[in-house]
């Protein structure tokens, strides 16, 4: 008898965390991340798909020197972002172009060495579809709507590798860019 009782109990929390989990994420959001096969992009935030990841690569003697080894010629995801689950501050060593594809216009924030905050619209009817993030920004997004999603794509050139990744804390950042605190918080994790 104990053990039904804790087995309902244990699916009822498993059901209702699940459930709360599909409300975080707005319908029309969830219907495209079905659509397209995305999965959670851990730790940046919201869903990706790689489309783009040819055979061919560049020679590390051929890269800058903040490459440690040969890159793909270059990479490409399909990703999405909601209000909840979005773009966290991060940067490359990479110039990224994000393309919008669809969804809400996003705002997305960029941060240089010398603490040069930046913002644009990356849309279509509101800001342009299309803006390359120099390699070193630090940089984030996030739709404007709040129960909305932004479709998009980034291109990364010479192709993505998770060494030439960054993520930023939130401390760290403050630390650094003291005068940006509030966009640090929204943007960055804890």
């Amino acid at each position: 008898m104990k053990t039904t009782f804790l087995t309902i109990l244990l699916l009822t929390a498993v059901g209702t965390a699940s459930a709360m989990e599909r409300e975080a994420v707005p319908k029309k959001a969830r219907a495209v991340i079905k659509k397209f096969g995305l999965e959670p992009l851990e730790p940046e935030g919201g869903w990706w798909k790689q489309t783009y990841r040819p055979d061919e690569e560049i020679e590390k003697s051929a890269l800058p020197d903040r490459y440690d080894g040969p890159r793909k010629i270059g990479t490409s995801i399909l990703y999405l972002m909601t209000r909840r689950y979005f773009s966290t501050l991060h940067r490359m060593k990479s110039d990224e172009i994000w393309h919008f594809h669809g969804g809400n216009p996003a705002e997305i924030v960029t941060i240089n060495d010398e603490g040069h905050l930046d913002s644009f619209i990356l849309g279509v009817e509101k800001g342009e579809p299309q803006r390359v993030i120099a390699k070193g920004l630090w940089f984030a997004g996030k739709p404007m709507e709040e129960d909305g999603y932004t479709l998009m794509g980034c291109t990364v050139a010479p192709g993505f590798e998770y060494e030439d990744f960054e993520m930023g804390e939130r401390e760290k950042l403050t630390e650094l860019f003291p005068k940006h605190k509030e966009v640090i918080e929204e943007f960055a994790q804890p």
